[in-house]
């Protein structure tokens, strides 16, 4: 055998490419798969397959020709009963095909939460037609959000401050929403002072954190992360154990990013995903291992050191594209590296992710700097 295990990846946009990458320095043997062609990281991956995730037989016909030691979801539209059923005949799905099936939607792991575990959340309610939409905003209140239970980088959320804005909101989840469920979670809008993602890593000798990420959204989607987040140290534990709550109930190692708004009462659990995080490409250049090293770690079952930052503080900012198209190229990147004459003493680095087509809004590359706030 000339690796050290076969790794699957299901899903091959930007995170799962630095993932790759991360495993393949480790010695692993990479299958990375999608729907379309050409995805991120198939570019460098071992091998690659384009089937859609959503199909069943595919996914389970892909899993047998691959025959992978583990099985690595990158996203959440995937026909997670399929892993349910390979898991339960002795495959390895990470972290666990459970925690897959928990987080494929907002719904799951928002009642896990709130409802079995007891951990603080905003008020919410579920609706799968504009009637039970204008019902859930009565038993919410105003302000609210409403986003698809099912859906990838923020698409079809939106905020809702007055009743007359409610169908527009249904009408744009449910055209932004993945996979094959018509339903929308109508959420309370929580007044926070700032929100953070906690990168928590579950290993086999426990669970450990990284300092945690503060961001920027617009139009549900991240455009600026920094890390660390200036943070009470009582609501940074807090946070913390709420985190470690639910990720050990989840079971399974590998990296989690879990989402918390912060308000001046506490902190409120928002999402997780059991994964790398979009917000976490900071750590790209601002920990020795990042986000992406540290799951390979916590999935082969390697030593992991107390985490920490190479530098005092870093940020990280998305780079959007603002059309369609299947030609383009990056100009600027000589000058974006180069950085300010007055800030000689920052690191900065670009990643640009390799994608083949544009569309509005789409995420093409980040650029990443350290300084010393």
């Amino acid at each position: 055998m000339t690796h050290i295990a076969k790794i699957m990846l299901l899903g091959s946009g930007e995170l799962g490419r630095e993932f790759v990458i991360s495993a393949k320095r480790l010695g692993a043997y990479v299958v990375a798969c999608d729907s379309y062609a050409h995805a991120p990281a198939m570019q460098v991956a071992d091998e690659s397959d384009v089937f859609s995730m959503l199909d069943g037989d595919a996914l389970r016909d892909a899993v047998a020709r691959h025959d992978p030691d583990f099985i690595v979801p990158e996203i959440e539209a995937i026909r997670t009963e399929i892993l349910a059923e390979v898991e339960a005949e002795g495959r390895v799905v990470v972290p666990s095909a459970r925690a897959t099936q928990m987080t494929m939607n907002r719904d799951a792991i928002r009642d896990l939460a709130a409802n079995d575990l007891g951990v603080r959340t905003s008020r919410y309610r579920y609706a799968e037609n504009f009637e039970q939409v204008r019902a859930g905003a009565e038993a919410v209140g105003l302000p609210l959000v409403i986003k698809p239970v099912m859906s990838s980088s923020g698409k079809g959320q939106s905020t809702v401050r007055d009743a007359d804005e409610l169908e527009a909101a249904w009408d744009y989840a449910v055209a932004n929403m993945r996979g094959d469920r018509k339903r929308v979670i109508v959420e309370q809008f929580i007044d926070f002072e700032y929100e953070i993602t906690l990168l928590t890593v579950r290993t086999r000798d426990g669970v450990i954190f990284c300092p945690p990420i503060g961001h920027r959204q617009e139009r549900g989607d991240y455009q600026e992360s920094w890390q660390p987040a200036p943070m009470d140290p009582a609501h940074l534990a807090e946070a913390q154990a709420m985190a470690r709550k639910v990720v050990d109930d989840l079971g399974g190692y590998g990296l989690f990013g879990v989402e918390f708004f912060v308000a001046k009462d506490g902190v409120i659990f928002s999402e997780l995903s059991p994964r790398p995080h979009d917000t976490g490409m900071v750590t790209l250049i601002s920990q020795h291992l990042s986000e992406f090293d540290l799951h390979a770690r916590a999935i082969l079952g390697l030593p992991i050191p107390e985490t920490e930052m190479s530098a005092p503080a870093a940020a990280s900012a998305v780079v959007l594209a603002d059309r369609d198209s299947d030609s383009f190229h990056y100009a600027g990147l000589a000058k974006a590296l180069a950085g300010e004459p007055d800030a000689s003493d920052a690191r900065i680095d670009v990643r640009i992710f390799g994608k083949p087509v544009t569309r509005p809004y789409r995420r093409m590359g980040v650029a990443l700097a350290t300084g010393q706030t």
